[in-house]
Parts: structure tokens; sequence; C-alpha cells
């Protein structure tokens, strides 16, 4: 079911490194093979392949039976990150007899849901033999404890008020019982090194509770990182599930750094996915430039729903709802990289697979929020469309989406990839 593989590939990918393990996982199950961007490419048509740049961003393809300069690509793109609490460098941190771990907020987060939550930390360690590994303590390890009411009176008629520096802070032990050293806690997690040989490490907190289903009939799903974890899987899931003999080569890109603007080495402003096409369309320029004048891009980022409590703060004429299908993203201000062209080739695959769809545009008095489909269409020149699954409480610690909505989604990148 894939409700339930979703929120399995959720539960494995408490950062963008194990986001991205997974999906290698998967992918390699699938017959992909991994290439590697610092040595030659040499691809067939029907070949699975596979790169991972920097650990926290992958791109896949199925190469197809007619060259890219003929053929182009068809892509999903997606990013692997969430809103979270980072580990500082030098995080160590004792007040009143606590030992606390520094962490700087990443991304936009909703930083009261992260009170009172059962957290660990995960991540990748760097040693000083030169490698990366993949961290997961996968037990309650921290918590930031709210203030008590008495202590903050006017707290529900005039709203909670956080400083990331001073008031966010977990708690990881009592000074009195135990010194925090966060690289002897490295060392003994992994178990077979000692602290003087993690030089550096990539930390961030998460909630433990397991991802779920709740409401009447199960409706509903609970979990961290649906933002945007929800739309790497749909499309790894869509890609994996294609044809063998698809004339078209089709791709994912999964990027990490998307929720700090995507300026990295591994972002979607990066050269990543360029290089990529670049490799796969033939030897010229020429051939790599018709290629993406023939392709086409999804960027798949969830989308708000309409929330009851906060009709007000919706256009009336565009809300979304919870189970009624993919939404369509529309800023004419290019937030979205949306176009009349893009929205009604998503309309057509939609139709195909028989999903319903809907449409979101932000209030004319509201900001708006954006995506990798406007870097991606700058970036390459490529047909975007964005679109994505609705969605309440989005950058909480703990969101939540519609069941129904999952294989929607994937229904239609399928038809997109030609399943």
């Amino acid at each position: 079911m894939p409700v339930q593989d979703l929120l399995e590939y959720i539960d494995a990918s408490p950062t963008p490194f194990h986001a991205v393990a997974e999906t290698v996982t998967r992918l390699e199950a699938h017959g992909y093979c991994a290439l590697d961007e610092s040595e030659p490419w040499d691809v067939s048509p029907g070949d699975k392949v596979y790169m991972v740049r920097g650990g926290g961003s992958v791109a896949a393809f199925h190469i197809g039976s007619v060259a890219p300069s003929e053929a182009g690509f068809h892509l999903v793109g997606a990013h692997t990150d969430s809103p979270n609490l980072r580990i500082k460098p030098n995080p160590e941190l004792k007040e009143t007899g606590y030992g606390q771990l520094g962490v700087e907020p990443y991304g936009g987060v909703l930083l009261h849901t992260w009170l009172d939550r059962d957290l660990s930390l995960a991540g990748r360690a760097l040693l000083a033999d030169g490698r990366a590994r993949l961290i997961d303590f996968g037990r309650e390890l921290l918590r930031v404890p709210s203030l008590a009411i008495h202590l903050s009176r006017k707290v529900n008629t005039e709203g909670l008020k956080l400083n990331a520096q001073k008031h966010m802070a977990p708690i990881v032990t009592l000074n009195d019982l135990d010194e925090v050293d966060l690289r002897t806690l490295i060392a003994e997690e992994l178990g077979d090194m000692k602290s003087d040989e993690v030089l550096a490490w990539d930390l961030m907190a998460y909630d433990v509770q397991p991802a779920t289903r709740s409401g009447v009939s199960r409706e509903f799903i609970h979990a961290a990182r649906i933002d945007n974890l929800a739309s790497c899987h749909a499309a790894v899931t869509a890609l994996t599930a294609a044809a063998s003999n698809g004339e078209i080569t089709r791709g994912v890109v999964l990027y990490d750094h998307e929720e700090v603007g995507s300026r990295s080495a591994r972002g979607a402003a990066s050269d990543f996915l360029r290089s990529c096409l670049q490799r796969l369309s033939g030897e010229s320029p020429e051939h790599y430039h018709r290629a993406v004048a023939k392709s086409f891009l999804i960027s798949a980022d969830m989308a708000h729903a309409v929330h009851p409590n906060y009709t007000d703060r919706h256009e009336p004429k565009h809300q979304p709802v919870l189970g009624g299908g993919p939404v369509v993203k529309i800023n004419v201000n290019q937030s979205y990289a949306t176009d009349g062209e893009s929205w009604a080739s998503f309309e057509r695959w939609a139709g195909e697979a028989h999903v319903t769809t809907q449409r979101f545009v932000v209030r004319s008095d509201l900001g708006c929020g954006s995506t990798i489909g406007p870097i991606t269409a700058a970036e390459l020149g490529i047909r975007t469309v964005d679109a994505g699954n609705p969605m309440l409480s989005m950058h909480s610690c703990r969101e939540m989406a519609a069941a129904a909505d999952v294989p929607k989604m994937i229904d239609v990148m399928k038809r997109f990839f030609g399943a």
C-alpha cells in the first residue's frame, strides 16, 4: 500500500542524508547502479543509473530508447530537507544544573511545535580517516521544555514569543550526573572509535514519534517531514514503476537545502542537474540544448490546504482541501514556475490518470513561498510546473496530510513517466 510505504519511507529518513540512503536502497532494489561524478560516464538505452552529491542530494535516470536530443527528458524534482533544529559546532552548554546542546534553526521552523517533544539526533559524522558515517541515535535523548503557564500567565491571550538563541536549547542531561561531550556521544553510538576520531558533524534533532494514520476512517497521516519527503517518495515510487522500454529518458532529482534558498553545491541553484543532463545528452552542447528544449520538469512540493480555523488566510476561490488531489501552484510573480502551458500539461497527465486536481493562488495581500521550480526553470530554461499534495501544519515538527492524496500524485507521475 502506498500510504504505509510512505510512512515507512519517512521514518527511515530523519535527515536528508538518511533520505538519500533510503532512496538509494529503493533504487538499487529496482536495478539502478551508481555513477561517480568524478569518473567518465558510459550509459546506454535502458540503463538505470543514479548519482549522489554531498550525501544529501540524489539524481536517478532511466535512459530512454531514443536519444535525449530527440526525445528530451521527463523529470520530477523535489527536496530532501525539512525545517528543524541543527546542532552547533561547539554545542555543549551548562545552565543551572542542566547540560544542554546549542542549536540553530534551519529553514522556516515553527519553533513552538518543537517544545515538549521527545527528540533524538541523527545526521552524519565526519571522521579522521576521511569517511562520512550515517548516525541515528534512534532514542529519546533531548527535550525543549515549555515554560509553565504560572510563569507566563498571558501566553494564551497574547501569544508565545520564542527567542531562538535563548529558548530553544534542548536539555540532554543533568550536569551532576554526566557532563555533555557530543564527540564522545557520537563515538559511543558508532561503537568502534575514539572521540578524537570524530572531526565534524552534520547533526539535527528530530521527533522520535513514528509516522501514523488517524481519523474516524484513518483518512489522515501525521508525520514529521511530510514537506517534502512525501513528494520524494512519490517521485521515486513512480520512477521505479516506469515501463522498461520508454523512449524518453525519465529521471528524478531530490535536492538538499531547498528550505534555506537552494544556494549550495548540492542545492537546486547548483549545477547538479545541469551537469547530469549535459553528460547524458551527448558529446556536444548542441545535443544538450536540444534535449532541454524538449524536456519537462514537475517541481513537486507540498501545497497549503485550507485550514478550517483560518479560512480567511486563503484566496477565496483557491482553497485546496485534504483528499482533493494534487494542487497546481500558480503565482504570476514567479514564486512558482507554472504558466498556462505547463499547467495544461499537468492537467492532461492527471486526466489520463483519472485524477482530479486543485489549484492554489496566494491571497493578493500576502507574500508567497517558493520552490525549486523557478530556480530550475531559470537555470536550465526547462518547461516547469509546480504541483504538490495539500497539507496542514506545514513546517511544524509534526505535519498532517490526507492518505487519499498519496496514490493520486503517484498515479499522475506514473502517467508522466509513461507507466
